[in-house]
């Protein structure tokens, strides 16, 4: 069975609108209008407008091109190629090369016709503005994706749990039993994320910034430091006194991995812990220093953690209904 997705109603039902606008006002070559309705429907609100602005306008020179050469020179097929030699580089220039094809269409129309008149020029503007107009209608709506951000949320975090609790079982055990999915899955997760976040941005015109892909942004980071600390842990030769502290302290980060801002408490924490540690008796033997070395390296690499985590203001608790009953994290 094949799914068919809101943009391909929108489209079906934009097209279908524009013809019938075009035929109710009397207008030549209708059909374009549906064409241009197509064209301009696009995955978000910014990108649509875009298209739609950049379609009117290079309509509006390839009118221009047209009818100077058409009127000018002649009415012939050698003219259409120079038209469109000057024609292109001309909306690159300007960026708005989306505008190509619904313009070389109009081109056309204008040749067809054998004559330049005003009402032609006017027959051709008001089909671009109902093709564009209709497609603007249909692209008001777009659904909304808080519930996918949210879920992509969620499950970053239940991973980013796992992963710290994967590190905390290998300092306080040595025990290598995780298997690790969690490195790859999270990372796809992340680009998912993001591209979604973005893609939300551009649907909202009055929103300055979006606090989801800013968030994913900061967990991406995140991800990165916790990327760098795997191989440091794995190669920790000795498990010591200071190992199981660090575990600890770990574990507690883990179960409180959440989207809120509140890591000023666990780097307060760590701080705590470094002092504690500089306060001990210096290590044996040279396994024991290296260890202890790794474990510092290790520490300096959750503060950075927590430091992005910091600088994050943290995701509206509106979002988090659904955790209402959980404490408040770090």
């Amino acid at each position: 069975m094949f799914k068919i997705g809101y943009r391909t109603i929108k489209t079906a039902l934009g097209a279908t609108l524009a013809i019938i606008i075009s035929q109710m006002l009397n207008l030549e070559y209708f059909s374009s209008a549906g064409i241009i309705t197509i064209l301009c429907v696009q995955v978000t609100k910014k990108k649509s407008v875009d298209a739609s602005w950049h379609r009117f306008l290079a309509g509006l020179i390839a009118m221009a091109y047209a009818s100077l050469m058409f009127e000018f020179i002649a009415f012939h097929p050698l003219i259409i190629g120079l038209i469109l030699l000057i024609f292109i580089p001309t909306t690159v220039a300007l960026k708005i090369n989306e505008g190509i094809v619904t313009s070389c269409v109009i081109i056309l129309h204008l040749y067809g016709s054998g004559d330049i008149t005003f009402s032609l020029l006017m027959n051709e503007t008001v089909l671009i503005a109902v093709g564009v107009g209709v497609a603007l209608v249909m692209n008001l709506y777009m659904p909304s994706v808080d519930d996918k951000l949210l879920s992509y949320q969620e499950r970053i975090e239940t991973n980013f749990s796992e992963i710290l609790m994967g590190i905390v079982r290998y300092l306080r055990d040595n025990d290598h039993t995780w298997g690790g999915k969690e490195i790859t899955e999270t990372a796809d997760l992340l680009n998912q994320a993001k591209s979604l976040a973005f893609r939300d941005v551009e649907n909202h015109f009055l929103r300055e910034e979006d606090l989801y892909y800013h968030y994913f942004k900061m967990r991406e980071k995140q991800f990165e430091i916790i990327e760098r600390i795997l191989p440091l842990v794995t190669n920790i030769p000795l498990v010591v006194k200071q190992s199981g502290i660090v575990a600890n302290f770990i574990e507690d980060l883990a179960e409180n991995v959440h989207p809120q801002n509140t890591a000023i408490i666990y780097l307060k924490k760590l701080e705590e812990l470094e002092v504690f540690f500089r306060g001990m008796t210096l290590p044996q033997t040279r396994e024991e220093f290296e260890s202890r070395a790794a474990l510092l390296q290790l520490m300096k690499e959750m503060e950075r953690y927590l430091l992005l985590k910091h600088s994050f203001k943290g995701l509206p608790e509106l979002n988090n209904n659904n955790r209402m009953k959980k404490k408040h994290f770090a």
